[in-house]
Protein backbone atom coordinates (compact mmCIF):
# COMPACT_ATOMS: atom_id res chain seq x y z
CA UNK A 1 0.00 0.00 0.00
CA UNK A 2 1.33 3.40 -0.97
CA UNK A 3 0.34 6.72 0.60
CA UNK A 4 0.45 9.81 -1.52
CA UNK A 5 -0.13 13.30 -0.16
CA UNK A 6 -1.79 15.71 -2.50
CA UNK A 7 -2.55 19.36 -1.99
CA UNK A 8 -5.87 20.17 -3.60
CA UNK A 9 -6.68 23.89 -3.26
CA UNK A 10 -5.11 24.06 0.18
CA UNK A 11 -6.70 20.83 1.48
CA UNK A 12 -4.54 17.82 2.26
CA UNK A 13 -6.06 14.66 0.87
CA UNK A 14 -4.76 11.21 1.70
CA UNK A 15 -5.15 8.84 -1.22
CA UNK A 16 -4.36 5.20 -0.81
CA UNK A 17 -3.71 3.13 -3.88
CA UNK A 18 -3.74 -0.53 -3.02
CA UNK A 19 -2.87 -3.55 -5.11
CA UNK A 20 -6.55 -4.54 -5.02
CA UNK A 21 -7.71 -1.17 -6.36
CA UNK A 22 -5.10 -1.31 -9.13
CA UNK A 23 -6.30 -4.82 -10.02
CA UNK A 24 -9.87 -3.56 -10.14
CA UNK A 25 -8.91 -0.63 -12.37
CA UNK A 26 -6.99 -2.91 -14.74
CA UNK A 27 -9.85 -5.44 -14.68
CA UNK A 28 -12.42 -2.86 -15.76
CA UNK A 29 -10.04 -1.39 -18.36
CA UNK A 30 -9.39 -4.86 -19.80
CA UNK A 31 -13.13 -5.56 -19.94
CA UNK A 32 -13.80 -2.27 -21.74
CA UNK A 33 -10.91 -2.63 -24.16
CA UNK A 34 -11.84 -6.19 -25.14
CA UNK A 35 -15.52 -5.28 -25.26
CA UNK A 36 -14.86 -2.42 -27.67
CA UNK A 37 -12.56 -4.61 -29.78
CA UNK A 38 -15.23 -7.30 -30.13
CA UNK A 39 -17.96 -4.78 -30.94
CA UNK A 40 -15.75 -3.03 -33.50
CA UNK A 41 -14.75 -6.39 -35.00
CA UNK A 42 -18.39 -7.43 -35.39
CA UNK A 43 -19.68 -4.28 -37.07
CA UNK A 44 -18.44 -4.68 -40.67
CA UNK A 45 -19.04 -8.44 -40.63
CA UNK A 46 -22.67 -8.00 -39.57
CA UNK A 47 -23.27 -5.40 -42.29
CA UNK A 48 -21.52 -7.46 -45.02
CA UNK A 49 -22.10 -11.16 -44.22
CA UNK A 50 -21.46 -12.23 -47.81
CA UNK A 51 -18.07 -10.55 -47.92
CA UNK A 52 -17.22 -12.04 -44.54
CA UNK A 53 -18.22 -15.50 -45.82
CA UNK A 54 -15.65 -15.05 -48.61
CA UNK A 55 -13.02 -14.20 -45.96
CA UNK A 56 -13.94 -17.31 -43.96
CA UNK A 57 -13.81 -19.43 -47.14
CA UNK A 58 -10.35 -18.05 -48.03
CA UNK A 59 -8.90 -19.58 -44.86
CA UNK A 60 -9.64 -22.99 -46.47
CA UNK A 61 -10.35 -24.69 -43.16
CA UNK A 62 -14.10 -25.23 -43.01
CA UNK A 63 -16.30 -27.35 -45.25
CA UNK A 64 -18.59 -25.30 -47.48
CA UNK A 65 -21.65 -25.94 -45.32
CA UNK A 66 -20.00 -24.35 -42.29
CA UNK A 67 -18.61 -21.25 -44.05
CA UNK A 68 -21.94 -19.42 -44.27
CA UNK A 69 -23.00 -20.54 -40.79
CA UNK A 70 -19.72 -19.25 -39.34
CA UNK A 71 -20.02 -15.98 -41.28
CA UNK A 72 -23.51 -15.45 -39.88
CA UNK A 73 -22.96 -16.56 -36.27
CA UNK A 74 -19.42 -15.36 -35.43
CA UNK A 75 -20.04 -11.59 -35.83
CA UNK A 76 -23.15 -11.74 -33.66
CA UNK A 77 -21.26 -13.76 -31.06
CA UNK A 78 -18.53 -11.08 -31.08
CA UNK A 79 -21.14 -8.34 -30.68
CA UNK A 80 -22.85 -10.11 -27.77
CA UNK A 81 -19.48 -10.81 -26.11
CA UNK A 82 -18.51 -7.14 -26.48
CA UNK A 83 -21.76 -6.00 -24.92
CA UNK A 84 -21.40 -8.50 -22.07
CA UNK A 85 -17.83 -7.40 -21.37
CA UNK A 86 -18.76 -3.72 -21.28
CA UNK A 87 -21.91 -4.15 -19.20
CA UNK A 88 -20.45 -6.75 -16.85
CA UNK A 89 -23.24 -9.19 -17.68
CA UNK A 90 -22.41 -12.93 -17.82
CA UNK A 91 -18.71 -12.20 -17.38
CA UNK A 92 -17.49 -15.70 -16.39
CA UNK A 93 -18.95 -17.37 -19.48
CA UNK A 94 -17.97 -14.49 -21.73
CA UNK A 95 -14.38 -14.64 -20.50
CA UNK A 96 -14.18 -18.38 -21.21
CA UNK A 97 -15.59 -17.96 -24.73
CA UNK A 98 -13.30 -14.99 -25.34
CA UNK A 99 -10.21 -17.00 -24.41
CA UNK A 100 -11.26 -19.91 -26.61
CA UNK A 101 -12.06 -17.71 -29.62
CA UNK A 102 -8.90 -15.63 -29.40
CA UNK A 103 -6.80 -18.79 -29.06
CA UNK A 104 -8.51 -20.31 -32.12
CA UNK A 105 -8.02 -17.08 -34.09
CA UNK A 106 -4.28 -17.08 -33.33
CA UNK A 107 -3.86 -20.76 -34.26
CA UNK A 108 -5.82 -20.33 -37.52
CA UNK A 109 -3.85 -17.24 -38.54
CA UNK A 110 -0.52 -18.89 -37.66
CA UNK A 111 -1.50 -22.04 -39.58
CA UNK A 112 -2.37 -20.04 -42.70
CA UNK A 113 0.85 -18.02 -42.52
CA UNK A 114 2.72 -21.33 -42.25
CA UNK A 115 0.81 -22.65 -45.29
CA UNK A 116 1.85 -19.57 -47.24
CA UNK A 117 -1.67 -18.34 -47.95
CA UNK A 118 -1.80 -14.65 -48.79
CA UNK A 119 -5.23 -13.79 -47.41
CA UNK A 120 -6.90 -10.90 -45.66
CA UNK A 121 -7.45 -11.31 -41.96
CA UNK A 122 -11.14 -10.41 -41.94
CA UNK A 123 -10.70 -9.46 -38.30
CA UNK A 124 -12.01 -5.89 -38.49
CA UNK A 125 -12.90 -5.35 -42.14
CA UNK A 126 -14.43 -7.40 -44.93
CA UNK A 127 -12.60 -5.42 -47.62
CA UNK A 128 -10.24 -7.71 -49.55
CA UNK A 129 -6.59 -6.90 -48.98
CA UNK A 130 -7.41 -4.58 -46.07
CA UNK A 131 -5.36 -6.40 -43.42
CA UNK A 132 -3.30 -9.37 -44.63
CA UNK A 133 -2.52 -12.03 -42.06
CA UNK A 134 0.95 -11.56 -40.65
CA UNK A 135 2.98 -11.96 -37.51
CA UNK A 136 1.66 -8.53 -36.50
CA UNK A 137 -1.87 -9.99 -36.59
CA UNK A 138 -0.74 -12.79 -34.29
CA UNK A 139 0.98 -10.33 -31.94
CA UNK A 140 -2.09 -8.08 -31.85
CA UNK A 141 -4.41 -10.99 -31.13
CA UNK A 142 -1.87 -12.25 -28.58
CA UNK A 143 -2.21 -8.94 -26.75
CA UNK A 144 -5.98 -9.35 -26.74
CA UNK A 145 -5.53 -12.91 -25.48
CA UNK A 146 -3.34 -11.66 -22.62
CA UNK A 147 -6.11 -9.26 -21.59
CA UNK A 148 -8.59 -12.12 -21.80
CA UNK A 149 -6.30 -14.37 -19.73
CA UNK A 150 -6.14 -11.60 -17.12
CA UNK A 151 -9.95 -11.48 -17.01
CA UNK A 152 -9.99 -15.25 -16.59
CA UNK A 153 -7.44 -15.05 -13.78
CA UNK A 154 -9.34 -12.21 -12.08
CA UNK A 155 -12.66 -14.08 -12.23
CA UNK A 156 -11.61 -17.65 -11.53
CA UNK A 157 -8.21 -17.72 -9.83
CA UNK A 158 -7.70 -14.59 -7.74
CA UNK A 159 -11.19 -14.73 -6.22
CA UNK A 160 -11.32 -18.50 -5.74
Amino acid sequence: MHNFRENNMGNNINTQITAKSMQAIFYHAARWILGMVFIYASYDKIIHPGAFAVMVHNYQLLPGELVNLTALVLPWLELIMGICLITGWLIPGTVIVSNILLFIFIIVIFYNIHRGLDISCGCFSTSPGETPVSMFTIARDGGFLLLSFYLYWFNFVSHA
